[in-house]
């Protein structure tokens, strides 16, 4: 039986690709005995003197024909196996004229162009009975594509009792008993570039047994060995190893886990990764009332201090998909982190409330960051469009820079994209866990916090590139008490009107309510690289220890960065700026505090203003806290509460980024640092005439990673803070500097 399917069920051939097949024909063609007269090179050129366009190959007119096809063993299981070497003859019924071609090692052929017509077509091969097509009939601008079986001799002389076909001529006088056999003829259109036009109707497709051979696990194939030479390198196949995750590893999600358990579409990757961090600085430290340094009065005490923190993290992520861009069925992840942590200072009282707690602080914990499942709900378009709802301990970050919330908590989330992501959205409810103070890890005890989240990110939105987004977030932290890891009091921070002057009342407990309006933007504009942010917040805090009252929140943050790419520089400047409070006894607090911020802006952990945090001497609360840059005034940026009564900062930026060779990268960055408002400092430490200049912030760093990947990154860096009028008049005028220095290693 002969199979005629359509072209995008069989393999596509072309001249340059497939020369033994159109060879055959192209000289059948050119040299028979009844050659055709446009085909020669006598007529193109007689044409080309005559005014007449000669046409290129494979421009043929629109009179022309084509045939094609494969030539299979009938007699093989399936009737796949390719038969080549195959001679195929086509001889035109009315010119007589005869065209050749004969099979690839994979049994296909082509013959193009042929004239419009009858044919006989004959096929040979040997060891195979012949085969014929007594009238086949080909029309102007159309292609026919056939499979043909054929038949071994032992197979044809057990059907010696059929009917014999007449000859086809003195040239063809093969007798072909199989050629009996009907078969179905499938015809498209060919177009002047001998490109098939198709016009497919599902009742003409094959069946799938027909075209595809079963294979019951693909991901079992064995990969041949490809080191054909001692020399080390990469190659093309490489034994898979567990260990080995730069190769094709089933525990980093290359292949499905136990496919004959879960199925052909479940996937495990494990990744581990470990991070050793140092810091060396010099920070503002009071000498207490029990100093360690006999014989000391002065205010301020000796500052440097030595921090080493290291964390081991393991995250178990099983999940159902194709794992390429198809979003996953389902999701199942789990990541425990493991944080050991050393601090050294030269004061007492710094890591821990009693003196008798010494100089030095050892600590670990083991908090579990991620745990959550996630389903799929539904598929929204053929473009990867998807709803997806996720539950359980997760991280978010709520837009580009981390300015507003960035943190691993319990939530509810349901998120997803639209129009071929162009649009992407998310909506989340968080329901806080409490920190450990000395890692930031989670604790497996409820925080009085919730947090509700909807943002959505739009592509292409002024200019292509360009990406903006919108978020509304709403913090509600309940009234609570709370005392950290090593005892200090955290909640309510213990500054202001802190303590109930009825008799035994305790602590003045106080709850907020803030929602946030912002407006973002990240992406290029042509040449310039663009980042920018806006934040309204609205709400209130029903007892400010600073303002001594109950007041209403409506404050402002702003940010934006413009950097530009010339060879391997980037040059960026930038500008910060959050609201100050100048009146902080009033019933409106107007300083700018956000829920959890991370921000990678201005320098991020290359600056020392962003990434130390500073202590307001005489008080129990900091000025900025570790990774912000708002001197926010809280006594803790994970177990605090926000406070809106602070005095703001305007910071200017510039900086570049170098990249020196593909593995190694460097960073310089300058801020000039200024307050926005001096009042609630000035009210706090009873002080009049505070400056409002913080200093210049100065910081260079590298980042090296001996693989081009990931999986090991060393970082280094140093910076300082040269303090300015404002930030003397607060502390000393002594410089304050920091080198850190990291090792992550990531299976």
């Amino acid at each position: 039986m002969i199979f005629l399917f359509p072209r995008k069920y069989r393999r596509t051939f072309c001249a340059a690709c497939c020369s033994s097949v159109l060879s055959a024909a192209a000289i059948s063609g050119a040299t028979g005995q009844d050659r055709s007269p446009d085909t020669t090179q006598d007529s193109a050129q007689k044409s080309s003197e005559q005014g007449t366009p000669v046409r290129i190959p494979r421009q043929q007119a629109q009179t022309s024909a084509a045939l094609d096809g494969i030539v299979r063993d009938a007699s093989a299981p399936g009737a796949t196996r390719p038969i080549p070497a195959a001679v195929l003859t086509l001889q035109n019924a009315e010119s007589g004229q005869i065209f050749s071609a004969a099979t690839s090692v994979e049994g296909v052929f082509r013959v193009f162009p042929l004239p419009p017509g009858h044919y006989q077509l004959h096929v040979e091969a040997k060891d195979y009975a012949p085969f014929a097509i007594p009238d086949l009939f080909l029309q102007p601008n159309e292609v026919v594509t056939v499979e043909i079986p054929l038949n071994t001799v032992a197979t044809m002389e057990a059907r010696s009792r059929l009917p014999r076909l007449p000859e086809l001529g003195p040239a063809l006088s093969a007798e072909s008993p199989s050629s009996l056999r009907t078969y179905r003829e499938f015809r498209h259109q060919l177009d002047a570039d001998a490109n098939y036009i198709e016009n497919i109707s599902s009742d003409t497709l094959p069946p799938v047994a027909d075209v595809y051979n079963t294979v019951p696990n693909r991901w079992a194939l064995e990969q041949p060995d490809y080191r054909r030479y001692p020399r080390r390198g990469e190659y093309v196949y490489t034994k898979h190893r567990w260990y080995d995750p730069f190769n094709r590893n089933r525990f980093k999600g290359d292949e499905p886990i136990w496919p004959e358990l879960l199925g052909q579409q479940v996937f495990l990757n494990i990744t581990a990764s470990s991070e050793s961090f140092f810091d060396g600085r010099r920070v503002p430290a009071p000498s207490n009332v029990s100093s360690a340094q006999p014989g000391s009065s002065g205010f301020f005490g000796s500052g440097e201090q030595a921090f080493f923190d290291q964390t081991l993290r393991f995250a178990f992520d099983l999940f159902h998909g194709d794992a390429a861009f198809k979003p996953v069925g389902w999701r199942i992840r789990i990541t425990p982190e493991i944080s050991l942590n050393n601090l050294k200072v030269h004061e007492l009282g710094l890591v821990g409330p009693d003196p008798r707690s010494g100089t030095n602080r050892f600590d670990d914990h083991v908090g579990m960051q991620e745990a959550f499942v996630e389903m799929k709900l539904h598929d929204l378009g053929p473009n990867y469009d998807f709803i997806s709802a996720r539950a359980g301990i997760q991280q978010f970050n709520a837009d580009f820079r981390g300015f507003l919330f960035v943190d691993e908590e319990p939530a509810l989330r349901i998120f997803g994209n639209l129009h071929s992501d162009r649009i992407e959205y998310n909506l989340a409810y968080f329901h806080f866990l409490e920190k450990n103070t000395n890692s930031g890890l989670n604790m497996f005890e409820r925080r009085h916090q919730q947090v509700l989240v909807g943002n959505v990110y739009l592509q292409d939105f002024f200019f292509p590139g360009y990406t903006a987004e919108f978020v509304l977030a709403w913090s509600k932290d309940d009234p609570s008490l709370h005392y950290d890891d090593n005892g200090f009091l955290v909640r309510p921070s213990p500054i202001g009107n802190v303590i109930n002057q009825n008799p035994g009342a305790g602590p003045i407990l106080h709850g907020i309510r803030v929602g946030y309006f912002g407006w973002l933007g990240n992406g290029h504009i042509h040449r310039l690289n663009l980042t920018h942010a806006f934040y309204q917040a609205i709400g209130e805090d029903t007892f400010n220890p600073i303002a001594g009252r109950r007041v209403t929140v409506n404050a402002q943050m702003a940010a934006a960065e413009v950097s530009y790419d010339k060879d391997w520089i980037r040059y960026r400047v930038s500008a910060f700026y959050s609201s100050g409070d100048a009146n902080p006894r009033d019933g409106r607090a107007r300083g700018f505090d956000s829920i959890v911020d991370l921000p990678n802006f201005a320098g991020g952990l290359f600056s020392f203003w962003n990434r130390e945090g500073i202590r307001l001497l005489g008080s129990g609360i900091l000025l900025t806290t570790p990774g912000s840059l708002i001197p926010s005034l809280r006594s803790s940026k994970e177990e605090g509460q926000a406070d809106f009564v602070n005095p703001g900062i305007v910071l200017a930026n510039a900086g570049a980024d170098f990249e020196i060779t593909p593995k190694l990268r460097g960073f310089a960055n300058f801020n000039y640092l200024r307050f926005e408002r001096t009042e609630p400092l000035e009210f706090l430490l009873f002080q009049s005439s505070i400056h409002h200049t913080i200093g210049d912030d100065f910081g260079v760093g590298i980042e090296y990673r001996p693989p081009l990947t990931e999986n090991i990154l060393i970082t280094g860096g140093a910076s300082a803070l040269r303090p300015g009028q404002g930030f003397k008049d607060i502390y000393t005028s002594r410089t304050l500097f920091s080198l850190f220095g990291s090792v992550k290693f990531t299976f």
